[in-house]
């Protein structure tokens, strides 16, 4: 059994990964930040524990951060691991990618991965506690149509993996989880596909369509089995570097590393 930890985490909406995450921790007895955009969509289940204290957190927005820094500070409790899974997807070809709503994506999925680490540096650093941050299998796999959301991963991980090296000599660790498919709703924040009437993609819109609501490619696995296997990643000792887990991520480790590109294309 491991210590009990205080562990913030990001993204704890209902019925996602994040909320489901801080339930299984808080059950084990650690203390949790459950945090979310908008709290009213964090589940009762887990905001009515008497070890869980939700709070506001916006990751795109830098007032945001700092305001939920300074309740975790004032909390008196410490901070021994941060949890940034917040995020979401955007699913369109790249010849018709809409800039703003690609840096919007980035400001979360990258900006807000460092903003928060910046706002919890120093309680981490009080700790020599860990950070977790939640990246994607698709960071590795081309897969067309979601090159906007793999690319922000593959910054997550390249900013992870660096950040791993710099907080090390102050004792704190850095785990990247790099997630396979897991069945969650996470496709259902995603903007239904609306491409120009000059696309090249035109006739395949309802293909397209069909991958930003998650309704083709490859099956997720059960929520909770994932959040299992996260679990030692998060509170065990000595937890350090990238780590893959949820269904499909052995199978695109091996391809990534052992394939030859034109497989991984097949």
């Amino acid at each position: 059994m491991a210590k009990e930890r205080t562990i913030l985490i990001t993204g704890c909406s209902a019925h996602g990964l994040g909320a489901v995450l801080a339930l299984t921790l808080a059950r084990q007895g650690h203390h949790v930040f459950a945090t979310a955009r908008d709290t009213s969509k964090i589940p009762s289940e887990l905001s009515s524990l008497a070890n869980v204290s939700v709070l506001r957190l916006d990751v795109s927005s830098a007032e945001s951060v700092a305001e939920a820094s300074k309740v975790v500070e004032d909390a008196g409790r410490g901070l021994d691991v941060l949890v940034n899974n917040a995020g979401f997807g955007y699913t369109m070809p790249i010849l018709d990618i809409d800039i703003d709503k690609a840096q919007d994506l980035y400001n979360a999925n990258v900006w807000g991965t460092v903003r928060t680490v910046q706002a919890f540096a120093g309680l981490l650093v009080k700790s020599k506690g860990r950070v977790v941050n939640v990246s994607s299998v698709g960071a590795v796999v081309n897969t067309p149509w979601i090159g906007t959301y793999a690319s922000s991963k593959a910054a997550v991980n390249a900013i992870s993996e660096t950040l791993r090296l710099e907080l090390s000599p102050f004792g704190v660790s850095v785990v990247t989880i790099m997630l396979g498919t897991v069945a969650t709703p996470f496709h259902a924040n995603e903007p239904t596909p609306e491409l120009p009437a000059t696309s090249y993609y035109s006739a395949i819109v309802d293909t397209i369509t069909k991958w930003a609501k998650g309704q083709t490619g490859p099956k997720g696995g059960p929520v909770q089995d994932v959040v299992d296997s996260m679990i030692p990643d998060i509170v065990a000792e000595g937890r350090n570097g990238v780590v893959w887990r949820g269904a499909n991520s052995t199978a695109v480790w091996f391809g990534s590393r052992w394939l030859p590109g034109r497989m991984l294309v097949s």
